[in-house]
């Protein structure tokens, strides 16, 4: 019997998944607890709609975010921070600051995106890495100021 998972299911398979189980296994436990629905014509064809919808929207995504980082790439930008006279900063830049910088800038970049190979704690310019996405790496320079 063909069956809709409705949520994951340990050893048949993850939510949405259309999966053949034993007829009693499905009605008894499966529909039963609610973890599945019998598998008509109507919802097979509901779920390949929603299938296509959403990997349609994940290839918009996926496009829109491979333009934000041609546009990006060899950008510099400039964060301004508290320093000393040696150009040794209060504390240090990050991710968080270099994010509210490309913001004020216009572009939205969440700070978990932003690779850090170190700690940025002197004055001077800094290659760093944007990983948005998979596969999708922008690179930028960082100026740190003074104020």
């Amino acid at each position: 019997m063909k069956v809709i998972l409705l949520q994951d299911v340990k050893g048949q398979g993850k939510k949405g998944d259309v999966v053949d189980v034993n007829e009693g296994y499905a009605r008894n436990f499966l529909i039963k607890k609610g973890f599945a629905e019998v598998a008509t014509a109507a919802k097979l064809n509901d779920i390949s709609m929603k299938k296509s919808a959403a990997d349609f929207h994940r290839a918009e995504e996926e496009k829109a975010t491979r333009e934000l980082a041609k546009t990006l790439n060899g950008k510099q930008f400039t964060v301004r921070i508290k320093a000393g006279q040696n150009g040794k900063v209060f504390g240090s830049v990050t991710s968080a600051d270099i994010s509210e910088a490309l913001a004020a800038a216009g572009y939205t970049v969440d700070k978990r995106k932003i690779a850090l190979a170190a700690p940025i704690k002197t004055l001077g310019s800094y290659e760093t890495e944007l990983r948005l996405m998979e596969g999708v790496v922008s690179k930028i320079t960082v100026s740190v100021e003074a104020e």
